[in-house]
């Protein structure tokens, strides 16, 4: 897309996810066309829906259509995929035989669905085979959502929608093998879409303390001419673009490392502007009127989606050390 294209794009997906979420969203990015998007340009396609979904607080099966299209398959409405759970990134079911054990998540989609995806570890080889998507060789699988007991959770976070799926002894509709390194990949693209959503949220925080800093009063003027506040704006502000920059490093990249660094910096980013924005709007900020909280609670659970900020960092510290090389450095 060219800048014009790109700017229209943006505005339409902001009109699409203002007041709208989940199935609603669904079907205004479907008339809107997001999926030729993400496939004709997907890092356009996934910035601009995921920064918009984060500040808007909505939600959506977009990420299925992103792990499904970095796994090599049509990422169709009608079929989602099993994410691992919270603060894990290896697939989320194994192979028994004929049959699968899966133990994951789904979004908020994924309930209104007849079929899921499910990639898991063990395969035609085997364990031990030598392969790249971790100790095993990596299956995907169609599955009957009936046969995985969706549970929906609440948690935290009940408006992010997020569903529970498991089941001991699944059996697949079908089965594929995935190339090499599509796990990967899949968990890669995944990350940079939720560190975007994540992104999102912290500059919405952000602008939140920011107007309320410019309109609140205390001895006589407004909150924001005072230093503490502003040095806590300025280093959420700092955090931010510095979240920004490692996805923009990472987009040009490609690597899972790269993707890997940018979502535990956005992670990290997103709770920095939690915390600053909070103490900015000190008791309006606890409130359940203010949407605060909202946002507080979403980027709690996104930091966990597909590896946390502390576990991705200590993760790709222990790969430094074992590959003893370094990568080269990103023009952040």
């Amino acid at each position: 897309m060219d800048a014009g294209e790109q700017a229209l794009f943006a505005a339409s997906v902001r009109q699409a996810t203002a007041g709208r979420s989940g199935a609603d969203l669904d079907a205004a990015l479907d008339e809107l066309g997001w999926r030729d998007a993400l496939a004709a340009d997907p890092r356009v396609a996934v910035a601009t829906l995921f920064e918009q979904q984060g500040a808007a607080g909505a939600t959506s099966s977009a990420l299925d259509a992103v792990v499904l299209g970095a796994l090599g398959l049509d990422p169709m409405p009608g079929i989602g995929v099993v994410l691992p759970p919270l603060g894990r990134t290896d697939p989320p079911g194994s192979v028994a035989g004929e049959l699968l054990a899966v133990a994951g998540l789904g979004t908020a989609g994924l309930v209104g669905r007849d079929r899921v995806v499910v990639v898991a570890a063990g395969g035609p080889g085997g364990p031990g085979d030598p392969v790249d998507d971790g100790d095993h060789r990596c299956v995907a699988a169609v599955v009957d959502v009936a046969d995985l007991a969706p549970r929906t959770v609440h948690g935290i976070d009940p408006l992010l929608g997020l569903v529970e799926v498991s089941g001991g002894r699944v059996p697949p509709t079908s089965r594929s093998d995935p190339p090499p390194g599509a796990w990967t990949a899949a968990v890669a693209a995944g990350q940079r879409a939720v560190a975007h959503e994540l992104v999102g949220a912290a500059r919405a925080m952000l602008d939140l303390a920011r107007q309320h800093a410019l309109e609140r009063v205390q001895f006589g003027r407004p909150i924001a001419g005072f230093q503490a506040v502003r040095h806590r704006l300025a280093e959420t502000l700092v955090a931010v673009e510095a979240a920004d920059a490692a996805l923009a490093a990472a987009w040009d990249d490609g690597s899972p490392f790269a993707a890997g660094v940018a979502k535990a910096v956005a992670g990290r980013s997103a709770r920095t502007a939690s915390r600053h924005c909070q103490q900015v709007l000190a008791g309006i900020g606890f409130t359940t009127e203010h949407p605060l909280h909202r946002y507080v609670r979403r980027v709690l659970v996104l930091d966990r989606l597909l590896g946390d900020a502390r576990t991705l960092t200590r993760r790709l510290g222990e790969d430094l050390l074992a590959a003893r090389a370094l990568p080269s450095i990103l023009p952040l």
